[in-house]
């Protein structure tokens, strides 16, 4: 499964059967992305090109007010910042009963 983040995280926290890439301009077939508050845009922008067309996004959100920025944006799950390591649990959930 191939993850593209455009939110800055440690690339060591992700499960080893992952293929992690953070965004540039050359990203592609996206299954899953992750997003921050800082790169909406850059996530909206880029979508069609980074992202296979089943693809599942998951937003890290610092506070209630982050959470209120992505809610029209069809994000697929939400993860709290202070809960990054659980990051992976998140992504199995989400391949499980999003894109399989």
């Amino acid at each position: 499964m191939k993850i593209v983040s455009f939110y800055d995280i440690d690339a060591s926290l992700f499960n080893k059967e992952f293929e992690v890439e953070f965004f540039t301009n050359s990203s592609s077939d996206a299954d899953v992305v992750i997003i921050g508050i800082d790169s909406i845009f850059d996530f909206e922008e880029n979508k069609s090109k980074v992202c296979k067309d089943k693809f599942a996004s998951i937003a890290v959100i610092d506070d209630e007010s982050d959470y209120d920025a992505f809610k029209h944006l069809g994000i697929d799950a939400w993860i709290k910042a202070k809960d990054i390591s659980q990051i992976n649990n998140i992504i199995n959930l989400v391949n499980k009963r999003l894109l399989s």
